[in-house]
């Protein structure tokens, strides 16, 4: 990290140098204040690393329960001594990262203040194996590496097994990671194709008849898998592979009959397909093919009283072997911290079984 630090007690008389952040953004500093101060050797990746107008750092404070004030190339973390420290790793984690040439975003500092949570202590006992990091999926375009312990585990089952199932909320990265995966395998030549669907059903409203051909008729539904992929792969690459059916997006109605090989097939939205729906789509895997399906059971668009294929399969599926089940909830959320929040009202208001 080549970034200089030393940890000492905190000295009110200094409180008040350097910019520190506005009151209010972080919550009040507990008992056993401390003081960290890191020096970084790069005035340019320091500033990368504390964002426009120090926004990366005022999330940190408002995350951890400290302040952190900023004097060119150095910072001085203040609060209770186990939030500067894993405030600390954080910042180093994030600057390795920033002299790679990555960029560093909020949802990345995010991640990285999950990550350095959940691995608990910084200093394990002697003799005992430090954790190792969050897992990640590496594309040509861009590394995307897990910001929560759920996000972890559904990477590993997704190189674990040849079916995985993952349900949660909106905004927990089920679909984006998926289709990055299937986008990793591909460049690594582990499989010919990408095969991308969802059902073709209505959010609570009827859109009617939809004009142009077929592909501009399903093209609103299946747009989030467009903007994924777009984000994971050079646009000229996702041009290239629909063109030549490497990339092949398609509504859940156009797999009946269909034998898929050689293939990473995603099934997105599934908590709308029926049970006849889902055998059929779960029936077309093939030789050397994987299967990853996604949904939201909270987010049912089926007429009332229909059962969803989603969860019955899973409860039909979850102890067979080859097949993952990983579930997100409201705190795994990555989108933006109100999504969070938003999310947890409605499960409290309707509260609804994931399966």
């Amino acid at each position: 990290m080549n970034a200089e630090s030393n940890v000492r007690g905190f000295d009110p008389l200094r409180s008040g140098a350097g910019q520190t952040r506005k009151p209010g953004f972080a919550r009040p500093v507990e008992a056993s204040p401390a003081e960290v101060t890191m020096a970084f050797e790069d005035n340019r990746h320091a500033s990368s690393l504390f964002g426009s107008h120090d926004q990366n750092l005022a999330f940190l404070e408002r995350r951890l329960g400290v302040e952190a004030t900023v004097r060119g190339n150095m910072v001085a973390i203040r609060g209770p001594a186990d939030a500067c420290q894993q405030a600390k790793k954080v910042l180093e984690s994030l600057y390795d990262r920033v002299k790679r040439g990555e960029q560093v975003a909020l949802g990345d500092v995010d991640g990285a203040i999950r990550m350095t949570v959940s691995q608990g202590s910084l200093f394990p006992a002697d003799g005992e194996p430090a954790r190792p990091g969050f897992a990640q999926v590496s594309t040509r375009k861009k590394t995307i590496v897990a910001r929560t312990a759920a996000q972890d585990a559904y990477m590993r089952a997704l190189a674990r097994h040849e079916l995985v199932f993952a349900t949660g909320p909106a905004g927990t990265g089920k679909t984006y990671i998926a289709v990055a995966w299937a986008a990793a395998l591909i460049e690594r030549g582990e499989a010919d194709r990408i095969i991308l669907s969802r059902p073709a059903v209505e959010a609570g409203e009827r859109l009617g008849f939809l004009p142009g051909d077929m592909k501009e008729k399903v093209d609103p539904y299946l747009r989030p898998l467009y903007d994924a992929l777009y984000d994971v792969m050079p646009p000229e690459k996702v041009e290239r592979g629909m063109t030549s059916g490497m990339i092949e997006i398609a509504p859940l109605a156009f797999m009946r009959g269909r034998t898929l090989a050689n293939a990473i097939v995603l099934l997105d939205e599934a908590q709308n397909t029926s049970s006849m729906q889902m055998k059929m789509f779960l029936t077309r895997l093939g030789e050397n093919s994987r299967m990853i399906i996604t949904g939201d059971p909270t987010q049912i668009d089926l007429p009332p009283g229909q059962v969803s294929g989603l969860a019955e399969a899973i409860g039909l599926l979850e102890n067979v072997e080859g097949v993952g089940v990983s579930r997100f909830s409201a705190q795994d959320v990555v989108r933006h911290e109100l999504v969070a929040r938003i999310v947890r009202a409605y499960e409290s208001a309707h509260p609804s079984p994931n399966p």
